[in-house]
């Protein structure tokens, strides 16, 4: 293929001289002519993305996954926020209903939301969670994680309580010691400061007197453990001690037999032995205490005198049965 040349006129001396280019001026062509098309390629590539709205094909990739990636972290979001919300009312059910049902102390609310102190425990996240979306996540996950932990441990508290409040309520002494039939015994004497029948001077009654005839049935008024069995003539002659734990004890003094024996595991309505009148006594009857963490007190506010006769000793058989030892009837 011919090369083509190129003549300008030279006017000093009136002839045609070729032109001939220097390498320079190559290079500052050839730089041009590279930076016009970077700079139109650049221009090309602002106008399709940011005047039109598309984007480069790389690009488009990066941000479908990055959307799919967003999409997950709503589901997340979503399902954290519910969550969250059946934790608050586990929290509230627990503090109004369940806690306060057995007495026992709310739990404090910086117990329940306290965070995670100390080192950095999301530093792994630096540099890959661009605007935070990711370390909000992780750290309300481990919020909630703490917050069920307490709650499942506050449960298993409930749960103590709950079987040691259902037991109790069979230890606390809460039955009449004899049959509360009115026709068949009368109070001689309450709890508090009296005249003794015997000394006649004023002095203070620790338990409730039952007068009633000798050989009358006694019974135990609550669950427990035999803790003391004494046979004697003086004081409060034939007596038996009742632990019932939780702090509550039960004497059943002057009695005329007694039917158990220290250690013996005894049911609210168990027979113990039966009425006399041993020991420090003017006359047959029942002392009955009540002795809460080691002192007196007054029996009457354990006692329901007032339930029928025919329902005490539907009781009494029931806790018989229960045993499946046959003892002395009512």
């Amino acid at each position: 293929m011919p090369k083509y040349r190129k003549y300008i006129f030279n006017q000093k001396t009136l002839s045609y001289e070729e032109q001939i280019k220097s390498k320079r001026s190559r290079i500052v062509k050839y730089s041009c002519l590279f930076i016009a098309s970077v700079a139109m390629t650049v221009l090309y590539g602002w106008i399709y993305t940011s005047v039109l709205g598309n984007d480069l094909p790389k690009t488009a990739r990066l941000r479908s996954i990055n959307d799919g990636w967003s999409a997950k972290m709503d589901i997340i979001d979503s399902h954290l926020e519910e969550y969250d919300n059946a934790l608050a009312t586990l929290q509230m059910r627990d503090d109004d209903i369940y806690r306060s049902l057995f007495g026992m102390d709310t739990i404090a609310r910086e117990v329940r939301n306290a965070g995670f102190g100390g080192v950095n425990r999301y530093s792994y996240l630096d540099g890959a969670d661009v605007d935070g979306r990711i370390r909000g996540t992780v750290i309300r996950m481990d919020v909630l994680t703490k917050k069920s932990y307490v709650q499942s441990k506050s449960f298993d508290d409930v749960e103590v309580m709950a079987k040691k409040s259902g037991e109790m309520v069979s230890r606390i002494p809460k039955i009449s010691p004899i049959v509360p039939d009115k026709s068949q015994y009368r109070l001689s004497s309450s709890f508090g400061v009296r005249k003794d029948p015997i000394s006649g001077k004023r002095a203070r009654h620790q338990g409730l007197d039952f007068a009633i005839a000798i050989g009358n049935p006694v019974y135990s008024t609550g669950d427990g453990v035999v803790e003391k069995v004494r046979r004697s003539r003086i004081g409060y002659g034939n007596n038996i001690i009742v632990d019932h734990g939780f702090g509550y004890k039960t004497r059943y003094a002057h009695l005329s037999s007694i039917d158990v024996e220290e250690g013996t595991v005894v049911k609210r309505g168990d027979f113990l032995g039966r009425t006399g009148n041993t020991g420090k006594s003017s006359g047959p009857h029942l002392h009955y205490e009540v002795i809460y963490m080691g002192r007196p007190v007054n029996p009457i506010n354990y006692l329901d005198l007032d339930i029928p006769a025919a329902e005490y000793a539907s009781m009494v058989r029931k806790v018989e049965e229960d045993s499946g030892i046959v003892r002395p009837g009512v």
